[in-house]
Formats: C-alpha cells, structure tokens, sequence
C-alpha cells in the first residue's frame, strides 16, 4: 500500500502541474476587433459633470447631464478589418445653473429650452446622421469617421499585440481638437480578470491639452472588453479636469468633475 501511494504521489502532482498549466493557458487571450457580421449594436452612454467656474473672485457652478444612445452595425469584417456603419439615434441634454434648468432631447423637441436654441441646432443636425468607419483588427482608424459626438471612440479602442493575462497593461496615445485646443490623452489599460464573457480592465488616462484652452487632468475606472469580438462592452470612467477659458482679457479658472458610463448590448 505504502508503494503504491509512493507511485501515485508524483503522478498526481505531475497531473496536478499540466491542469494548472493547462487553466494558466486558458487565462491567457488574444483580442482582435471582430463583431459579428451584420448584427447591429447599440451604445447607452451616460454623463454626469459638475463645473466650477471662478469669474472675478465669484464661483460659478453648473451642471450638465447627457445621454446618448447610438448605433453601429457591422457591414464588412475581415481577416484584416472591420466596416461599421453607424449613427446617433438619440440624445438629452440638462444643464442647471443659478437656479435655472435648461433642457434637450431630440426625441422630445417640445421639452427644448428656447435659450438652447443656439446650440442645439447642431446636435439636431447630428442626430441620425449615417456615416462609416473601417478599422483594421487591432482597433486602429483606417478611414475616418465625420460624425459629431460620436461614442465609438469610448467602445472601439487600440488593442496590444501580444497575448494578454492577469495583470497584463498596455498604452493607447489619443490626440483630438476641440474648439482650437490640441488634446491628448495617454491611457494604461490593466488587465484583472479574463473569463469566456470578459476581459476586465482598470482605466487610467492623463489629459494635456494647449491651444485656446489649456487643459489638464485624469481619468480612471473600470471596464469590459468581450474577448471574442473584440471592444468595450461596459465600461465607467470619472474625470477630474482642469483648464482656463480666455474671455473678454480674463484668464478664467475652470475645474470639471464627473462621470461617464457606457453600455453595448
């Protein structure tokens, strides 16, 4: 008895060490961009900002709410790339200030504040508006998209090449110009669990930004890539920025506190 539990000893520790290896190999992934092929997705995102403006030894709070839903289908997936074709299908918009509320939603245009009259002009030109966007499978833009406040951006990101497992980062370099100021944001995806449904990940981005604003800041949260095709299917980041507004020879202080969610069914 003794020789045999002698015999079966190595032997269970050798079958012990291939499933262990086996479930190490399990944890490891390789994401590619690869949405399903003619299924069509749809994108719920959420903002929540509070910004506190300093005008003349006063400070101004405002508040801003918005909601998006938008579209994207995939037209043509590739070995090589990915088609989408997508749209924005709807949008609120609430912003509270000194006492007063000011509203938008494009599917309720009777609820529009006239004072956003202005401004809204140009989201109801956005609102269903089709435009493409071809990808190559890491995730890079191959053709540009023009389409004003598109949420694509926060679904569809760069992807590393190598195989990724618990704790794996990468780093993503974005650049974009708003209203005459070049912003760039550097983003460190970390991985903390992979399973069949997902690839978690922690969120961290620094944001710099010069031109007619200067702006500075960070992001961090959470999210979920679907490992099988490839983007975010859920995601929450919460900002904290600050940046000054040249107005009329004043140099106005503006810090910008908030979050943003976004889901994909």
């Amino acid at each position: 008895m003794k020789k045999t539990l002698k015999r079966i000893a190595p032997v269970a520790l050798v079958l012990i060490g291939l499933t262990t290896l086996s479930f190490m190999a399990k944890d490891g992934v390789t994401l590619r961009l690869k949405p399903q092929q003619g299924k069509t997705y749809t994108i719920n995102a959420k903002a929540n900002m509070m910004m506190m403006m300093e005008v003349q030894g006063q400070t101004m709070n405002q508040t801003q709410n918005m909601e998006y839903r938008q579209s994207f289908t995939a037209q043509n997936v590739t070995a090589n790339d990915v088609q989408l074709e997508t749209k924005i299908e709807a949008l609120k918009m609430s912003i509270s200030q000194m006492g007063m509320k000011l509203e938008y939603d494009s599917e309720h245009p009777e609820k529009t504040s006239p004072m956003l009259a202005g401004q809204t002009a140009e989201m109801d030109k956005a609102i269903n508006k089709t435009g493409t966007i071809k990808y190559d499978v890491m995730g890079h833009v191959i053709d540009s998209l023009d389409l004003e406040m598109s949420q694509l951006g926060g679904v569809v990101i760069q992807l590393p090449e190598e195989e990724l497992s618990v704790g794996s980062t990468w780093s993503v370099d974005k650049s974009q110009n708003v209203s005459g100021t070049e912003m760039n944001v550097h983003y460190t995806y970390t991985v903390t669990a992979i399973s069949k449904k997902s690839v978690d990940l922690t969120v961290e981005g620094t944001v710099t930004g010069k031109g007619a604003e200067e702006i500075s800041g960070n992001y961090t949260g959470t999210a979920s890539v679907d490992p099988q095709q490839g983007f975010i299917t859920k995601s929450s980041l919460k900002s904290n920025l600050s940046m000054t507004i040249s107005q009329q020879g004043l140099s106005i202080p503006v810090t910008m506190v908030g979050t943003t969610t976004v889901d994909v069914k």
